[in-house]
């Protein structure tokens, strides 16, 4: 039996008080593996769910709001329903932006785990911030990225994070990034974006669902080398 599924038999045994105190007071990691069982338990565990969501969520979402949201978001029922719609209808992050682009379909996209599309609208939304040029062409030069405001490059960041249980976005990759001293050879490969030599091809040979390697999303066009992806790396917006 594997540790996730010797976790899952564990949590499953509990009842919703034992639930509910690891969701208020456990580990990141142990939140992030009970919010499915509560959610299992029915109306009181979906009650504990809405419940934490409404008192916990603020400016800064963490992976467990956009965990509970996504959980919730797949439950049938008319309650949960209108609970969303009353408080979250387009996610649990408020929506920052300079340049006044919508985020809203990029961000129901990637609550939906919707990658390979949000994927596509996030390359889409840099190129609307890069100007009309990159939009054009649908792709950026690299001495675009920094005219990139910093709040729209957070937010698009901080989208993929709370989405995909921390896993992916700019600032996991670059921590990644700056973990192998920003060799390319290193982190190519730890990424899935190559396989030895051998670069992924778009878009079949990409994973995209949660089993990818960390940092695996969202993409860069390297067709014109790694000069763009480094300077989304370098934005100012990681050191804020």
């Amino acid at each position: 039996m594997t540790e996730s599924q010797i976790n899952s038999t564990e949590n499953a045994s509990l009842n919703i008080p034992e639930l509910q105190s690891q969701l208020e007071s456990g580990s990141e990691k142990k939140q992030l593996q009970v919010i499915p069982n509560l959610a299992e338990t029915g109306d009181e565990g979906l009650e504990i769910l809405m419940e934490f969501l409404q008192n916990k969520i603020s400016d800064s979402p963490t992976i467990v709001e956009g965990k509970i949201y996504q959980v919730l978001r797949q439950v049938k029922s008319s309650k949960v329903d209108e609970f969303i719609q009353k408080n979250f209808p387009l996610g649990v992050l408020p929506i920052k932006s300079e340049s006044n682009i919508d985020y809203s379909h990029l961000q129901i996209k990637l609550a939906h785990q919707d990658f390979l599309e949000a994927d596509k609208l996030t390359m889409q939304k840099l190129c609307e911030l890069a100007g009309e040029g990159a939009t054009q062409r649908k792709w950026l030069y690299f001495s675009e990225v920094d005219s990139i405001p910093i709040p729209d490059m957070q937010t698009i960041n901080t989208m993929w994070l709370v989405y995909s249980e921390g896993k992916f976005g700019y600032s996991v990759q670059r921590e990644m990034w700056l973990g192998v001293g920003k060799n390319w050879d290193k982190l190519l490969p730890k990424i899935g974006w190559k396989n030895g030599n051998t670069w992924s091809r778009y878009p079949n040979e990409f994973t995209w669902n949660l089993s990818a390697p960390r940092g695996h999303l969202p993409l860069s066009n390297l067709l014109r080398g790694v000069r763009m992806f480094a300077s989304i790396l370098s934005h100012p917006a990681w050191s804020k």
